[in-house]
């Protein structure tokens, strides 16, 4: 749970980050660097895999990182930085549904968790998103949740299978090679159509969010996964919310309701306590407690 939290800190920095710093750049270009510079970052702990295991990894990648950075990018183009913040919201309850849809399963106690993790960071941003924010922002910030949510529960599931798996710094290369692979036409594209050219605060912007964002936590994020029940991980994905609520009142000293943010963090911890003690139990089911 300690990779989840990290993860979440460092995540909690980036939406205004994209919103403000990067704002204006091609959407595809932008990811894709991202994800070339996390490849980089990884590429040196590469480690061969079998070849079933490999284009699993590498199909994970393409939705997990590609598709998913594609829409969550887009959506920057049509909504506000903390409106992109309340639309992902919904991604405890994706994990939580596909999770049984794999499993076959039905677990209520993780509906559950999940239903009181959004409310919690809904009653944090309630108010944060106007009435005219445009209809297909939401739905790029949807799919962006569908996709990461998909990911990280087919990742715990690939390697889950695997009888003596390499560690996660081996394999998770050939994660963004297929993130970079699904996104490379588009951001090509994008580079000649456009040509876009970077300042230096923006470099280093993109080298925080290629390092850091799409490199080291996204790399905690998944191995976090594979440790934790999907009752706590699909709580754990809207963690962000109060902590990046924290970061734009004491860093970017933005304006938030205390009364909101206090009681949003007592529902997303109200809703950890009944998976924590449910996890430690030993009640899940063997689809939910993956790698232990």
């Amino acid at each position: 749970m300690l990779y989840l939290l990290i993860a979440s800190v460092i995540w909690s920095f980036s939406f205004g980050l994209i919103g403000n710093q990067l704002a204006g750049l091609p959407p595809a270009w932008l990811a894709a660097l991202r994800l070339a510079v996390a490849a980089l970052v990884f590429l040196p702990f590469a480690r061969r895999v079998p070849l079933k295991t490999g284009a699993a990894l590498f199909g994970i990648g393409m939705v997990q990182f590609g598709l998913m950075s594609l829409a969550y990018m887009s959506s920057f183009r049509y909504l506000k930085s903390h409106e992109v913040a309340l639309f992902t919201v919904m991604t405890p309850l994706y994990v939580a549904v596909l999770n049984d849809l794999f499993s076959r399963t039905f677990h209520g106690a993780n509906l559950l968790a999940a239903l009181l993790a959004v409310g919690g960071a809904g009653v944090i941003l309630w108010k944060g998103v106007s009435s005219e924010a445009p209809l297909i922002g939401f739905l790029l910030v949807e799919v962006s949740n569908l996709c990461f949510a998909l990911g990280q529960l087919a990742y715990r599931n690939v390697l889950g299978r695997v009888e003596q798996p390499h560690a996660d710094l081996h394999v998770f290369f050939w994660l963004y090679l297929g993130g970079l692979t699904a996104l490379a036409p588009l951001g090509l594209y994008n580079a000649l159509a456009h040509s876009p050219h970077l300042t230096s605060s923006q470099i280093r912007a993109l080298l925080y969010l290629g390092v850091l964002v799409s490199g080291l936590s996204y790399f905690l994020w998944n191995s976090g996964a594979r440790r934790v029940s999907t009752g706590v991980l699909a709580v754990m994905n809207n963690l962000k919310i109060p902590l990046g609520v924290a970061v734009s009142l004491l860093v970017f000293r933005e304006s938030v309701n205390p009364t909101c943010l206090a009681a949003g963090i007592v529902l997303i911890c109200a809703a950890l306590i009944p998976v924590l003690r449910r996890s430690k139990g030993g009640t899940f089911s063997s689809s939910t407690s993956i790698r232990q």
